[in-house]
């Protein structure tokens, strides 16, 4: 019998004839005695899940990222379909592309990464792309751009081509780490959060601040509210905060955690429900 990564469990089903196999991969095996051959049931990522999305209009697969790979699961049957392997870097964020044609990554090796959903082939890779590791990514709806963000607080807009990855803008207002990225619906205009406690709107046509947003927190993510007049953010303050995007200035304010900081955050397209992850997965209904 062969299993992936050393065992570091082992436990039998009952009377039956069954034992189950663990190790240190994050893989789990079913085997029977009288066969004494393995049969993987289990697996997940062996360090921190970074980041989640979902194919714009798909449910039934969804993306993550951590230390050394990527995966692609199926919702359904809740089985893994395909992992990215990228050796002794962390993937820090990713974004599949709103044709659902390109998975693109940032990694802490000051790289960005796009592969193939279906088969995981590499597409291209950006190289030094942030100074200090790529901290956040997202792509325009039009699948023309690409928007990241850095460890040195920059933000920058890559222009893709069929063969081509040209960098069109730096934008620099944030003095901390990026940590999420999000654009509106028309992609004229996005939003920044970052851990130096400032969210940044931006006009996305002209390349110029729109509005900043300060607050006592390191802020670790953000969203639009449906219909784009609200974003909402959240960190390690605990707090789900509604801002106005016009004029940047706070509307209503949500105790989201009573012991550690959100570091994540997403919103039903109807606008009813948001859902934030921290130590434990929360949801909650907005309320006028």
């Amino acid at each position: 019998m062969r299993v992936e990564g050393a065992v570091t469990s082992l436990t039998c089903r009952g009377q039956d004839d069954q034992f189950f196999i663990g190790t240190n991969k994050g893989q789990m095996y079913r085997s029977a005695y009288a066969t004494f051959k393995e049969e993987l049931v289990a697996v997940c990522h062996t360090e921190a899940v970074n980041d989640i999305v979902f194919p714009e209009g798909h449910s039934d697969l969804f993306v993550t990222c951590s230390t050394n790979d990527i995966r692609v699961w199926y919702t359904p049957e809740r089985l893994e379909r395909l992992r990215i392997t990228v050796p002794n870097v962390t993937c820090h964020a990713v974004e599949v592309t709103r044709d659902g044609m390109v998975i693109v990554s940032a990694w802490n090796d000051v790289k960005i990464r796009a592969f193939v959903p279906a088969t995981g082939e590499p597409m291209y890779e950006i190289n030094n792309a942030h100074n200090l590791g790529v901290t956040a990514i997202a792509a325009t709806s039009d699948c023309k751009q690409i928007i990241s963000g850095g460890g040195d607080g920059q933000v920058r807009i890559w222009n893709i081509g069929e063969k081509t990855q040209k960098l069109r803008e730096v934008l620099k207002e944030h003095r901390g780490a990026v940590s999420c990225i999000k654009t509106n619906k028309n992609d004229k205009e996005g939003v920044t959060a970052s851990l130096d406690g400032t969210c940044v709107i931006w006009d996305l046509v002209r390349y110029v601040r729109k509005q900043m947003i300060l607050d006592n927190t390191l802020f670790k993510c953000v969203c639009y509210h449906p219909g784009e007049y609200q974003i909402i953010t959240s960190g390690t303050d605990r707090k789900i905060v509604y801002w106005e995007v016009l004029d940047g200035s706070a509307i209503r304010e949500v105790q989201g955690s009573l012991s550690s900081s959100i570091n994540g955050m997403d919103i039903t397209s109807d606008g009813a429900s948001f859902v934030t992850g921290e130590c434990v997965v929360g949801a909650g209904e907005r309320r006028s």
